[in-house]
């Protein structure tokens, strides 16, 4: 069995500038903040984001975008972090909104395997530019294809040392999508527990989704 638990330092190792990684969460809860602390603390640069939100200054995501390490943000909303909305006025971090359903549904597709989906949201609007519109039934969608990223950091409320991941409550959100539609996940686990004590009918994500693990939780 490849042993998946490894350090901060050694996961911060293995990322790279100009990588495309998924960030859990929803406003923050579920997110990884060790990790994201880490990538804050490394000379890696030039990021795509891929997340539910822009966080808040100095918190989440926010974190990174504060600190400069983020060159493109894919997001469902940034309304509340104000740091967010300045950069991408001044052409300093591009931010590309999708609506949030979608972004999930896109998400899903890249790890299921989908070449994309049908959908009416954002017909008429802003979102169909440069999107191929299909009339199915006398009615217009808009053809969403499938996101996937290089990396993905998730938090695990309890994993074990295979990968097997439990959610807590509302942390679940993004993550379980997340888990799989990138190359490499990350969980940050907040407790490590031996093979055989998750009771199977309550896992999550199952342990051939996730890469490599790290200990050490918040919320």
């Amino acid at each position: 069995m490849k042993h998946k638990i490894i350090t901060m330092n050694e996961l911060v190792s293995k990322l790279h500038d100009g990588a495309s990684i998924m960030v859990g969460g929803f406003m923050d809860i579920g997110t990884p903040e060790s990790i994201v602390d880490a990538i804050v603390a490394s000379p890696i640069k030039d990021l795509t984001i891929i997340c539910n939100d822009g966080g808040l200054p100095g918190v989440g995501v926010g974190k990174l975008i504060d600190a400069g390490k983020v060159k493109k943000l894919i997001a469902s909303h940034i309304g509340l972090n104000p740091v967010a909305g300045q950069k991408m006025t001044t052409g300093e971090m591009e931010v590309e909104l999708i609506p949030q359903g979608t972004l999930a549904e896109r998400i899903r597709a890249a790890g299921a395997g989908l070449g994309g989906f049908l959908t009416p949201t954002g017909v008429g609007t802003l979102v169909q530019s440069g999107k191929q519109v299909l009339r199915v039934n006398n009615k217009d969608y808009l053809l969403e294809l499938p996101l996937k990223a290089d990396f993905a950091i998730l938090l695990g409320h309890q994993v074990d040392r295979k990968g097997n991941t439990i959610y807590s409550k509302t942390t679940r959100n993004f993550n379980p999508l997340m888990a799989s539609a990138a190359n490499t996940v990350f969980v940050q686990a907040r407790s490590v527990v031996e093979i055989g004590e998750l009771n199977p009918d309550h896992i999550h994500t199952p342990h051939i989704f996730v890469d490599y693990i790290v200990e050490g939780g918040n919320r």
